[in-house]
């Protein structure tokens, strides 16, 4: 029997969905550590570039976890 694959290809879309939502949490408790550690003063003075790092892992870390879902587990499948 051939597999047929679908619009987009043979794309596993629960994973997609799932290590992606993952990558959006790492992100963002990657940026939150990294901002608390900055607070707290334990690794003393910090450059500016980092703290807009940390902010900007933090906002795509959000993002990420929010949209993966919603598009590879919602709106994919729905328009294959």
């Amino acid at each position: 029997m051939a597999h047929i694959s679908g619009r987009y290809g043979d794309l596993d879309y629960p994973k997609l969905a799932k290590y992606g939502f993952l990558t959006g949490a790492v992100l963002f408790l990657g940026g939150a550590l990294g901002e608390a550690t900055l607070a707290s003063g334990l690794v003393g003075e910090a450059p500016g570039w980092l703290d807009t790092l940390l902010v900007d892992a933090e906002i795509l870390g959000v993002l990420c976890g929010l949209l993966a879902p919603l598009i590879f587990g919602i709106v994919m499948p729905l328009t294959e």
